[in-house]
């Protein structure tokens, strides 16, 4: 019997597919990563008896990224990431072990069959999944095939089941055109990022951006909220007059008419329209025409579509509204939301879509009108040749979805009923009039047929006074004409729905990446949200394109984008060679950013007129260790100490708070100390600024804290303060926070498991003496005698944190998925597993405080 593998995308889309193949007779385990399940049932595989395994990734199991040295910002020229820098495929999340859960799963199968996503993305997962087993599986008998692809665009039995009926291959170009835009983001976006982030940010304090980015997408779209702002800026308004005429009609009512010179923008000319038809006393009829005419319904629903909608309709943010479509669609109540299609194929089943709607009661009468009526054909729109327009698959209500979902699926659903509904047929009659010389007109619309705007009321036509019955020369009493002064307004600021019309008529991004440019663009503080979810871009972001503009416009215009795009689109179709593409883009943008290099000076003095250079922004802190002056700590993103008369910036820890920590300083550098703390609920640890930058040892890295410290002496260190290994992470060491008291805690050195204990005592100190049992350092507690909840009355114990009876209950572990073997219901007390080995890497010496760094070197060597 052959064994097959299936792969879908995502857990909950495994689960969906063989709850349908296997008609719910399957079995299901969990994955040794424990994200991804298995579903194991028989069937049989063209034509032979087999058995399935059915599991998943959790999207993109591969990462681009550039090797060792060349991911650090401080050892690497930028120039040098266009070329010179190798690059690899990583696991893109490491902790879910993906590509060894893909293998065991894998071992002995003799097929695979790729379910994932059908659009770029998901053909390029096929080829990361195929990596990962291929080597695994059985090799196949002569020419025998073994890889299959799934093409489906919803989760319904029908689109399953056929799916699996008409297995095609993987489509290899696809993948290469993800490969080709993962490489050129990477290399141009971390080039320019790197140098721009490193150049203003070693110069100005208040840019209030941890990081000045720059992307081939993002900043074409930054491109267009800016010229907005531009346009808004530049703008100076017009006075201009209208002509303003009301005839009078029975009944005491009146009937506003239209010039037909619409506006004029000159006073004297507009006195002496309203002066010559001031003269007449009536106004005469000229003609009366009626006209039938037509609002079309909607295309079918595509992404951009549906995106634009959601921001100008719903209040959603396109990154938002993409989440909602996808779970929808996972859950199988939409076909897939990715799509630029918005034509229906020919055999697509509109009347089944049709009829799961018969029942919801918003909708109900419609749509069975509809069924005994019959349908229209949708619209003839643009077949892009991916899948089917966005589509409700099966009935839902607001109870189940809720919220967002709920809105998402409704909109959906109307605009599908639409689509399939009659056009909206409406009377318009136009009356036109003479006032001496002048013409005005009134128009009137009556609806005839409403059609599809029963089912999406908002594109209705709105009701108007209705218009006299009359003939040519008839005669009305004219009641009032007067003259009305205005001023041309200038245009509102990009709203997403505008700015992502804007970015698919460029070419500027995907359908599946247009929401992520624009996320980005507001993530690094280039624009802000406003009400109406209109796009203001910050002063960061306008230097920033205003800079581009003035070095090199094709760095902010589409049209450069927009051409890498088409060949990207030509690799994807066979037409490109994938290592052309890649070798041409690059160079091009290596000679753009030599040349931006060169020219940076031109966007510095904009900055320069913005911003406040380091020394002149932030307060003062903390004393530096080389000239003991005073350091000023900057708020701004990305928070940190700078030393104007060393000039000397020291990055900090981020998102959290910075203060003087009882102006203790570094026995190694003679920097005061600063402490950082994430909030009462959190953790705290001190920190030297300067080992902060500078590791002082060889096990040390880059932006390590006190108590990631191995000094041997220092009272802050690991090796003073460390208690005893994590108990959750492999590597952490769980440190006392020596400031937290007197609601005291220890707090993991690598992850955010913190432990609270020995709540009011008065001094908690570590022991230089370890635990018996597991290794952990032993801590000495003293209580005041008035609150101490030691037996006896006691007021000082020593003990294992872990281990220890006395301290059983005083400890309380904040963290859901924390278990220590010491706290399993009592019972382990003897599993100690050698919690708090390693805690102090040079065992605890205590020789003389040292006097100098060579000192301290020399007293942790020995």
């Amino acid at each position: 019997m052959r064994t097959v593998l299936m792969v879908a995308e995502k857990p909950s889309l495994a689960q969906s597919i063989a709850k349908i193949l296997s008609r719910g007779n399957m079995s299901s385990r969990k994955g040794l990563n424990g994200a991804c399940s298995v579903h194991e049932y028989a069937g049989s595989f063209i034509g032979q008896s087999a058995h399935f395994k059915m599991t998943s990734v959790c999207g993109h199991v591969m990462t681009l990224d550039f090797i060792g040295k060349y991911n650090s910002w401080d050892k690497v020229d930028p120039a040098e990431l266009f070329s010179k820098a190798p690059t690899e495929k990583k696991e893109a999340n490491p902790k879910l072990t993906m590509v060894k859960f893909l293998q065991v799963e894998g071992r002995g199968c003799d097929c695979i069959v790729l379910w994932l996503d059908c659009d770029k993305e998901g053909e390029n997962i096929c080829f990361e999944v195929l990596d990962a087993v291929l080597p695994v599986m059985n090799k196949p008998r002569g020419t025998e095939r073994t890889i299959y692809r799934a093409k489906f665009s919803s989760i319904t039995d029908t689109d399953i089941c056929n799916a699996m009926n008409h297995l095609g291959e993987p489509n290899r170009n696809e993948a290469l055109s993800v490969d080709a835009r993962q490489e050129l983001d990477l290399r141009i976006g971390c080039a320019f990022t790197r140098f721009q982030t490193k150049y203003f940010q070693g110069k100005y304090g208040n840019l209030d951006s941890s990081l000045i980015s720059f992307g081939p997408c993002q900043t074409p779209t930054l491109g267009f909220c800016v010229e907005r702002h531009d346009k808004i800026q530049s703008f100076k308004p017009e006075t201009y007059w209208v002509l303003q005429a009301k005839v009078n009609l029975e009944k005491e009512s009146s009937l506003t008419l239209d010039w037909d010179r619409v506006r004029v923008f000159d006073r004297e000319i507009a006195q002496m329209f309203l002066n010559i038809t001031k003269i007449a006393k009536e106004a005469k009829v000229e003609s009366v025409s009626k006209k039938e005419k037509v609002k079309q319904r909607p295309l079918a629903l595509n992404t951009v579509e549906m995106l634009r909608v959601a921001s100008a309709a719903l209040g959603m943010g396109p990154q938002h509204a993409m989440q909602i479509a996808e779970r929808l669609y996972t859950q199988g109540y939409i076909s897939y939301p990715r799509t630029e299609t918005t034509h229906y194929p020919e055999n697509f089943d509109l009347k089944g879509c049709l009829r799961q709607q018969a029942n919801n009661p918003y909708w109900a009468e419609t749509v069975k009108a509809l069924l005994s009526e019959g349908i229209n054909r949708p619209r003839k729109g643009h077949d892009a040749g991916d899948h089917p327009p966005i589509t409700p698959m099966r009935a839902a209500t607001e109870a189940e979805l809720g919220g967002d979902g709920w809105r998402l699926y409704e909109y959906i659903t109307r605009h599908f009923i639409a689509t399939v509904s009659a056009d909206c047929k409406y009377l318009q009659t136009t009356i036109s009039f003479s006032i001496g010389p002048e013409r005005f007109t009134c128009v009137g619309k009556v609806v005839t047929s409403p059609g599809f705007t029963e089912i999406m009321p908002w594109h209705s036509i709105p009701l108007e006074e209705s218009l006299p019955q009359c003939e040519k020369g008839d005669l009305f009493p004219i009641g009032e004409i007067k003259l009305l002064e205005k001023q041309t307004s200038p245009p509102d600021y990009l709203t997403e729905a505008e700015l992502i019309t804007l970015m698919e008529k460029h070419g500027i991004g995907t359908d599946a990446s247009i929401p992520v440019h624009i996320n980005n663009i507001c993530q690094r503080n280039y624009v802000t949200v406003e009400s109406g979810r209109r796009l203001k871009p910050t002063n960061l972001g306008i230097v920033l394109v205003h800079g581009y503009y003035k070095i090199d416009a094709e760095l902010v215009l589409p049209t450069i984008r927009s051409a890498v795009e088409k060949q990207l689109n030509l690799i994807a179709l066979g037409k490109a060679n994938y290592h052309q593409v890649l070798e041409h883009t690059l160079d091009i943008f290596k000679r753009k950013f030599h040349y931006f290099v060169d020219s940076i000076a031109g966007m510095d003095e904009l900055m320069e007129v913005s911003f406040s250079p380091l020394a002149a922004t932030g307060k003062p802190l903390s004393r530096c260790g080389k000239c003991h002056r005073f350091m000023k700590y900057i708020q701004a993103k990305p928070s940190r100490l700078h030393c104007s008369h060393c000039d000397d910036t020291y990055s900090l820890p981020q998102n959290g708070t910075i203060k003087l920590y009882k102006e203790l300083r570094c026995p190694l550098d003679d920097f005061e100390l600063v402490l950082w703390s994430s909030g009462s609920r959190g953790k705290s640890y001190p920190l030297c600024p300067y080992c902060y930058n500078h590791p002082p040892f060889r096990d040390m890295k880059k932006g390590m804290g006190c108590n990631e410290c191995t000094h041997p002496t220092c009272q802050h260190s690991l090796s003073m303060l460390g208690i005893g290994q994590c108990v959750e992470c492999e590597n952490g060491v769980l440190v006392l926070d020596s400031t937290s008291g007197p609601k005291w805690k220890m707090a993991c050195n690598k992850c955010n498991v913190i432990v609270h204990f020995f709540e009011n005592a008065h001094k908690v100190r570590v022991s230089s003496e370890t635990c018996d049992l597991c290794e952990a350092a032993l801590v000495n507690v003293d209580f005041n005698k008035a609150k101490s909840p030691l037996p006896g009355d006691e007021t000082q114990h020593s003990g294992c944190v872990f281990c220890d009876p006395v301290f059983q209950d005083l400890v309380e572990l904040k963290h859901a998925a924390m278990r220590h073997p010491m706290h399993r219901g009592g019972q382990g007390k003897r599993q100690g597993r050698g919690r708090g080995k390693g805690r102090r890497p040079g065992g605890r010496l205590n020789p003389k405080k040292p006097k100098d760094k060579m000192a301290a070197l020399a007293a942790y060597f020995v």
